[in-house]
């Protein structure tokens, strides 16, 4: 099977250049392909929808996600997949591989949560899980995402093996995409270096094939060390590290006016120095993110932070130490898999929710005002007259139109500088959800979760075997991405010198 970028239009149809015959030749192979991995991910779902629901059951947070990764190792060894733990060497990362020859696609896969997002599944007003002694929670749909990856992963091993063909599928178990950077630690280790093309996806409310653009970041935290005193007794003896952190603040918020509309920049104060007002605070440190559309705008963002971190400490005599936690590209999106990616999940069809889903993501989308359910519909184009609660199409691919910016961020973005990525967006939520708040949490195992995830699974499985079985496809993908990277090239945001936070002062 041959499929090529100037056969397909951006639909993935007809278009001059083939003969009618050879256009129907490719979509009944490709009808064929899709419905064999359609068999093999229904017979695999049942368990990759409890290991995700367990997952969601167990929230860990970045650089802790050992329980999710005990559980997808055990299933993939199952499985017949070689396993490498500890990549990179965090001990939270590892990749798992089928197949001994030929090229060498990947599939992503996370399972990190998010702090203070305990939410009762299906409670549609905030209600923390009482099961749930972390407080953490899954915000971002990752216990989806790591197991929606790893079924995709085990069914094209399934395909492959059942027809003998040559290929490798790996999967990439990645640690602490939220504000940790874990796939830009694992390029700089070198952990793509041999990857042909990467897949993969992200639960959201509206489905997409067209990729989002997204912003770089750096994760610094200031670490500020003053002198105790006594705040009523001797107070000029005392240099406060808590003064300093909140001058930062300040200093920030004027720099916010004179930053591109692109750009965020958000805190987190993480040691205010004690809890006694009257002992002038020896020590205080602040955790930021800074994000901007490229690596480049970033870092002069991030230059002129550090300029106000350490007016402060000169300002309060204090001692300022800087810790970077972790840092992200932007995303490098790529047109030939777009269309390919985009032509397969219209022959899978959108997620196919029933009057139940509706019912029940009618009651979460009453918790948003109206205009921005509206503002939402427009941003993803959804008709006027389309009231449906949850996102049951595929849009058209419209590479004429300028792609969406998004102002977050995703280690998926190192991962696409490196080898041609892309990925798929499922609907796995109401309408208009918001990430990273209790609403996206409650819905994570609901069965419109594990619709998007069964979905997702299906289309990023045929991807990769056509991938693996049409080498003009692959030829093509890599051939966009060397001239572009060739005219861009990359340069990881992750300083060097910097490792990953849990092998800091380790001697593994």
């Amino acid at each position: 099977m041959t499929v090529t970028e100037t056969d397909l239009s951006p639909d993935g149809e007809f278009s001059p250049g083939m003969s009618p015959t050879d256009s129907a030749v490719v979509q009944s192979d490709r009808a064929e392909l899709i419905s064999a991995v359609t068999t093999i991910v229904s017979e695999h779902l049942p368990v990759f929808t409890d290991l995700s629901d367990a997952i969601w059951d167990h929230p860990q947070l970045r650089w802790e996600e050992f329980d999710a990764v005990e559980r997808q190792i055990a299933i993939a060894e199952q499985h017949g997949f070689r396993v490498n733990r500890k990549l990179g060497g965090i001990p939270t990362a590892f990749s798992a591989e089928f197949g001994h020859d030929g090229p060498v696609v990947a599939v992503l896969g996370e399972y990190d949560a998010l702090a203070g997002l305990s939410q009762a599944s299906g409670s549609t007003s905030p209600t923390p899980d009482p099961e749930n002694t972390t407080g953490n929670g899954h915000g971002c749909a990752h216990h989806l995402l790591g197991a929606g990856s790893l079924l995709a992963a085990v069914s094209v091993a399934k395909y492959l093996q059942a027809r003998g063909l040559q290929g490798r599928v790996r999967y990439y178990g990645c640690p602490a995409e939220e504000a940790g950077s874990g796939k830009a630690y694992l390029v700089k280790a070198g952990a793509f270096e041999d990857v042909d093309a990467a897949v993969t996806w992200h639960p959201v409310p509206n489905t997409s094939t067209r990729q989002w653009l997204s912003l770089a970041n750096i994760n610094p935290v200031f670490h500020f060390r003053g002198v105790a005193a006594h705040a009523g007794g001797a107070p000029h003896m005392g240099r406060s590290a808590l003064d300093a952190v909140e001058l930062l603040n300040v200093g920030v918020n004027f720099l916010r006016e004179h930053m591109l509309d692109t750009s965020r920049i958000h805190y987190a104060i993480t040691d205010a120095g004690g809890e006694s007002p009257n002992v002038v605070q020896s020590q205080a440190s602040v955790y930021y993110l800074v994000r901007a559309k490229t690596v480049r705008e970033m870092r002069e963002l991030y230059e002129r932070v550090l300029k106000v971190a350490r007016g402060a400490a000169l300002m309060t005599e204090t001692e300022l130490t800087v810790e970077i936690q972790g840092a992200t590209a932007e995303l490098l999106p790529n047109e030939v898999l777009e269309r390919a990616i985009h032509s397969i999940t219209e022959h899978v069809g959108p997620v196919p929710f029933d009057d139940a889903d509706e019912a029940i993501a009618k009651q979460f989308l009453s918790q948003y005002p109206e205009s921005e359910v509206a503002a939402v519909r427009q941003r993803y184009g959804i008709p006027r007259d389309d009231y449906a609660t949850l996102h049951g199409t595929v849009p058209a691919l419209t590479p004429s139109v300028p792609r969406h910016q998004e102002t977050g961020s995703t280690d998926v973005g190192d991962v696409s500088w490196v080898t041609p990525t892309v990925q798929i967006f499922s609907a796995s939520m109401a309408m208009a959800t918001q990430a990273h708040s209790w609403q996206w949490v409650a819905q994570g195992k609901l069965p419109a979760a594990h619709k998007g995830m069964a979905h997702a699974a299906k289309v990023m499985a045929s991807t990769v075997v056509e991938l693996l079985t049409d080498a003009t496809l692959l030829s093509r993908a890599k051939e966009e991405f060397r001239e572009v990277t060739e005219r861009m090239p990359f340069s990881s945001p992750i300083p060097d010198g910097v490792v990953a936070p849990p092998l800091r002062g380790s001697n593994d």
